[in-house]
């Protein structure tokens, strides 16, 4: 029976990448966010619950908990899980980076265990020692996402996305110096484009070249009362929500899943095939 390993000891930090996605975190925020990355690894990245946040970051008032909470929007993954024993459904926050290199470094251990113990079979058979030389991992993994955390999070947060991404991340590198922080400029970018004609909508690109997040909002009947979003609606109809995937917004039910398309007007409730 081969042997895996249950636990890494050491984490890898990549500081070029962490200090780009946390260039807008305060100290005590950056504080926040690597004690669960190291608490998420000790748990070998299998997730962890809110509570569990609130208890390794030493939480004890309310304001605490609030910063916690908000690290867990921006940087972590949620899912539902059921509890095998009382049948529990629960929510757990995982880092989707973090999973990826686990299961690259088990990978990885496996493969050296492999090699080893070939090589000693070989050795003791008198064999001739010939092995093929494995081609190198590389090491930290390849980031194939070009964007980086600040305006991968801007962009989701936009409710109409229009022109090309690669476009307005580059203009958005010349100017996010410039812009209110990330919440506040898809406010005004969404606020801007609610009950616009597809066809008047700006590319992005071109709304962040123009700088049009400093053009005062021109709808009178805005009152700045935010509206219940998806979510609550469907939790006041007894709904449980258990993540997001593309378009859609997903909740269960009586352990029956459901999604409705969070874009489309007077979308309907869908049976969720997972």
């Amino acid at each position: 029976m081969e042997k895996t390993p249950t636990k890494f000891h050491a984490l890898q930090l990549f500081t070029d990448t962490f200090i780009a996605e946390t260039v807008h975190l305060t100290n005590e925020q950056i504080g926040i966010y690597i004690r669960l990355l190291c608490f998420d690894w000790t748990k070998n990245c299998k997730g962890f619950e809110e509570e569990d946040a609130y208890r390794i970051c030493q939480c004890i008032d309310q304001s605490c908990k609030d910063k916690v909470y908000k690290i867990l929007k921006k940087f972590f993954l949620n899912t539902l899980k059921e509890d095998p024993q009382d049948g529990r459904m629960y929510t757990i926050y995982f880092h989707k980076r973090l999973v990826e290199e686990h299961k690259y470094l088990t990978e990885k251990y496996n493969k050296q265990s492999k090699a080893g113990k070939l090589g000693m079979k070989i050795r003791y058979n008198g064999v001739n020692n010939k092995t093929v030389t494995p081609i190198p991992i590389p090491n930290p993994i390849p980031n194939k996402n070009i964007y980086d955390q600040p305006f991968e999070e801007l962009w989701n947060l936009l409710n109409i996305k229009k022109g090309a991404k690669y476009k307005a991340f580059k203009v958005w590198q010349k100017c996010n110096t410039e812009m209110p922080e990330i919440e506040k400029t898809a406010e005004i970018y969404n606020n801007q484009q609610k009950g616009k004609d597809a066809q008047f909508v700006p590319h992005f690109a071109t709304w962040l070249f123009q700088k049009r997040w400093e053009i005062q909002e021109q709808d009178e009947n805005f009152d700045g009362k935010t509206e219940p979003t998806l979510v609550d609606r469907m939790k006041k109809l007894g709904y449980l929500h258990r993540g997001s995937e593309g378009q859609y917004e997903q909740f269960v039910k009586n352990k029956i899943n459901y999604k409705i398309n969070r874009f489309q007007k007077d979308a309907e409730i869908e049976l969720d095939q997972l």
